[in-house]
């Protein structure tokens, strides 16, 4: 009765009550939309401040905002849904599937204006992919259209930063890379498979690499700490030049996608119900155990202190800090400009925070992650 009470308490308090009002108030973000949900409902879905400073437009629950790196559990998921439908295995290597990674060589040795090269002792494989433990290297942003075939084929020609497994360095490139492979083993453009086989039967109509006009008008503006060092400034996307709805950019499987909060609770919550979503099943049980649960060992991992990685996933393995008051073994993943969003399977709770703010110090570790989950967690009362 108390735990109902103070939902009901928290969902009828007005905006200025929202536990993010303080660091719109304080000139620390624009606006944020947050979420908290249960398995088969969204508990509490809110917008506070502003997605356009300059024009004073509010911010709405239905606006879109680049989520970057919480699309890498999105492509995760699909390259386990081919692994479940035997097309492919992440104990692969890569080279299986993109022979130009045949023959890589590995940094033995960093001299003042010298490398020392030498073979490494295995192929990376497509887990080594997953769990940012691959040792492939990172490009400057490519050119917007530069297609992920083309993208990847500069990646296997950089040598490996070290030998596959032996250390956690997180990598968008590998990512990237899993999208090409998503590509040449369904035969189909990534985002088109993303798109028929996940986004649209899941209902996220406003997940997309490329938003229409009308989806722009809703997008949320990103801001940056203003040069004069006073309040925020509107910035750009900083991978994105050009028109968003043009799609001749390239869909970056390791951070292009845009989303809504709704949106993104639809995935949340197929995974938190074991890959099913209705009547449909998405991935197998195994697949999300997989994916939802430590895979790295006892690798140093993530942006935060007790963090370990799955396949995709960040995943919680000493609640401390930022994460104190989640259950060990909750999984999420966040986004450059502070986006959030976490899965709590002990609580059977999910937690989506969105925000577009540039130069964060660190974004997993933002004071507005820790009251944003703080309160949803006392809220939700388990």
């Amino acid at each position: 009765m108390k735990a109902w009470f103070l939902l009901l308490l928290w969902a009828v308090s007005a905006a200025a009550a929202s536990p993010l009002q303080q660091f719109v108030d304080d000139g620390a973000i624009a606006g944020a939309v947050t979420l908290v949900a249960r398995r088969d409902k969204i508990v509490r879905l809110e917008a506070v401040g502003y997605a356009d400073l300059e024009k004073r437009v509010p911010m709405r629950t239905d606006n879109l905002f680049w989520i970057a790196s919480m699309t890498k559990p999105i492509t995760a998921t699909a390259v386990m849904m081919l692994q479940d439908e035997g097309k492919l295995s992440i104990e692969d290597p890569v080279e299986k599937y993109l022979p130009e990674f045949k023959g890589l060589w590995m940094i033995a040795e960093k001299g003042k204006d010298t490398l020392t090269l030498k073979r490494p002792s295995r192929p990376i494989t497509l887990r080594d992919l997953l769990t940012h433990t691959s040792g492939l290297g990172e490009l400057p942003p490519p050119r917007p259209d530069c297609s992920l075939a083309e993208l990847v084929m500069a990646y296997s020609q950089r040598p490996l930063q070290f030998e596959p497994g032996s250390q956690w360095s997180y990598s968008t490139a590998g990512i990237n890379v899993l999208g090409r492979i998503v590509e040449v083993v369904s035969g189909q453009a990534f985002a088109d498979f993303l798109d028929a086989r996940l986004l649209r039967p899941l209902g996220m109509k406003d997940t997309t690499f490329w938003p229409t006009p009308r989806q722009v008008r809703r997008l949320a503006k990103s801001y940056a700490p203003a040069s004069s060092g006073r309040g925020l400034e509107e910035t750009n996307i900083y991978f994105v030049k050009g028109d968003l709805s043009d799609r001749h950019r390239t869909p970056f499987p390791g951070g292009g996608l845009f989303s809504t909060a709704s949106d993104l609770c639809r995935f949340y919550q197929m995974i938190l119900n074991g890959g099913v979503a209705g009547n449909r099943r998405f991935l197998s049980e195994t697949a999300v155990k997989q994916m939802t649960t430590t895979q790295t060992g006892d690798l140093k991992t993530g942006f935060v202190d007790g963090m370990s990685f799955g396949l995709g996933w960040g995943v919680v393995k000493q609640p401390q800090g930022v994460t104190a008051m989640l259950s060990p073994g909750t999984f999420g993943h966040g986004g450059a400009y502070g986006t959030q969003g976490w899965v709590d399977p002990k609580r059977g709770a999910i937690f989506v925070m969105l925000i577009q703010r540039a130069k964060l110090p660190n974004a997993d570790a933002s004071d507005m992650r820790r009251v944003f989950q703080q309160t949803a967690v006392a809220a939700l009362g388990d």
